[in-house]
């Protein structure tokens, strides 16, 4: 009778674990988060790219919801990172940009720019550490860029992360890379780092997990498969996308895309898994085009902080749905914790958790966008201008989005719902407009305790400049001639061909 009590109590402790289990997986679905590093607003299919190829992504996307107007919280990698990670603007942590932020020529730059910390502090808390108290098991793949090790900000596992920006060895083994042991020669980084998360998928799919996919891809430097590379050798340009090693790379991201959503089927746990899909700024513009959006990575401008993102959330998320609600980096800490069941009364946060708009909710308060850059960032090669940015904020509300250049004061106003690609300066001809957003931009720098660079360079000489945009006007004129010299080399029968080729 005694054996019998005792199996008895065996399987009842049995069911209710497993009711328990059950129970904890309803309510803590897996996370999956992929974060393409600098891929811009344009560079998949299911944003209107025609050269660039992405099945996989694309039909991720149908299967939840686009947001039309995503941002990242700044143009460039590290400050977006901790943005995500903490759920806070800039300058409460104090990761600005990458590296210094007194780059480019001391001769150019007007002002001393707000100095510019490397590392996230300890005292922040991230997500993978409030993912504990619901006992997620939370894994980092991937680009880190916010210190030496992201475990000791919560991650239980690390492939690949550390504190560099970008692969030191390139995309092919020997990687150069102290968290992630060489494959044999010539294995491509985008692959083994998807053979390494698949592990973890295999390993972890009977607890709640946070699968943080942080593609070194598809920063530099551009280095793709060249069985890939030559598909889009043969393929023609299409609105500025021309590059075929760029091309190849996103294709790689692609096809890890859809490895990862394939083992989510094969394994069963497809439906309990909400899958983010993100890039944490514009794209690089030497190797890529946001057309018709102005800039790229590096800059305020909208190709330099709209990207693609889209939620897949079975049951919860209309699929082939699409939003037009402005959001940012900040909003994902808030809406994470809240599809985990966590709370978070007691933190202080700069984001909004858009929970409401993925379960379809109309009720929606407009509020403000903010970004605060006070650092300078050098050209691109190939640019006219000398800076891909100078000290600059910009505030989105509604339509409107409002820049101000700190070193001389300069607003631009813009009207995105006629004006994507940010031509046509509307300051002057909207004044109250102006300034109603640059106050508002002021008061929160005021909340935030950001600072403003206000502080002379001592260094600066305006007639560096001249001299630099003489010197380009002069290679410019010579380029100019050189190319007329050509054409009256052509035969003139031959002429109406020449003028005829696209």
């Amino acid at each position: 009778m005694k054996s019998y009590a005792i199996a008895f109590v065996s399987i009842l402790v049995f069911v209710l674990g497993s009711c328990e289990l059950n129970a904890q997986t309803q309510n803590s679905p897996n996370i999956v988060m992929f974060y393409i590093d600098d891929m811009g607003w344009k560079d998949l299919g299911c944003m209107g790219s025609k050269f660039y190829e992405t099945p996989n992504i694309d039909r991720l996307a149908s299967q939840g919801m686009l947001f039309d107007n995503a941002y990242s919280c700044a143009p460039n990698c590290a400050p977006s990172r901790a943005c995500l990670m903490t759920g806070l603007y800039g300058p409460r942590h104090g990761i600005y940009t990458v590296g210094s932020s007194s780059r480019g020529r001391s001769a150019f730059r007007k002002l001393i720019p707000i100095q510019n910390r490397t590392r996230l502090a300890d005292r922040f808390r991230t997500i993978p550490e409030s993912f504990k108290q619901k006992g997620y098991v939370s894994a980092h793949f991937g680009k880190w860029h916010l210190g030496a090790d992201p475990k000791s900000q919560g991650f239980d596992v690390n492939v690949a992360g550390n504190r560099s920006g970008s692969p030191r060895g390139g995309y092919f083994s020997p990687y150069r890379n102290p968290q992630l042991s060489d494959g044999p020669k010539g294995e491509y980084l985008t692959d083994r780092l998807t053979d390494e998360a698949i592990k973890f998928l295999e390993s972890h799919r009977q607890k709640p997990f946070f699968l943080y996919f942080a593609h070194y891809a598809v920063h530099t430097p551009i280095q793709s498969k060249k069985e890939l590379r030559k598909k889009y050798q043969q393929k023609n340009p299409s609105q500025g996308q021309n590059n075929a090693s760029y091309a190849a790379m996103i294709e790689s991201v692609d096809q890890s895309v859809g490895r990862i959503l394939r083992k989510l089927k094969e394994l069963k746990i497809e439906q309990n898994t909400v899958v983010i899909f993100y890039s944490d700024n514009g794209g690089h513009g030497p190797v890529t085009s946001m057309q018709p959006l102005r800039g790229s990575k590096g800059m305020l401008y909208e190709g330099g902080i709209r990207v693609p993102f889209f939620v897949k959330w079975p049951g919860k998320v209309k699929a082939g749905s699409r939003n037009s609600t402005p959001i940012i980096g900040v909003d994902l800490y808030p809406t994470l914790m809240e599809i985990a069941g966590i709370s978070t009364e007691n933190e202080t946060l700069d984001g909004r958790s858009i929970v409401p708009l993925l379960k379809g909710n109309a009720e929606w308060k407009e509020r403000s966008l903010y970004w605060h850059f006070p650092a300078y960032l050098q050209a691109n090669r190939g640019m006219r201008a000398l800076w891909r940015t100078t000290p600059a904020a910009a505030i989105r509300r509604g339509n409107f989005k409002l820049l101000e250049f700190f070193e001389d004061g300069r607003l631009e106003l813009y009207d995105l719902a006629k004006d994507i690609g940010e031509r046509n300066n509307l300051a002057r001809k909207l004044p109250e407009k102006t300034r109603e957003l640059h106050e508002q931009m002021i008061s929160w720098r005021e909340k935030v305790d950001a600072p403003v660079p206000t502080k002379r360079n001592p260094k600066y000489d305006p007639t560096a400049k001249r001299k630099v945009r003489k010197r380009r006007k002069k290679k410019r004129k010579k380029s100019t001639a050189k190319y007329q010299e050509s054409l009256s080399k052509i035969p003139l029968h031959d002429m109406f061909w020449y003028n005829a080729m696209p």
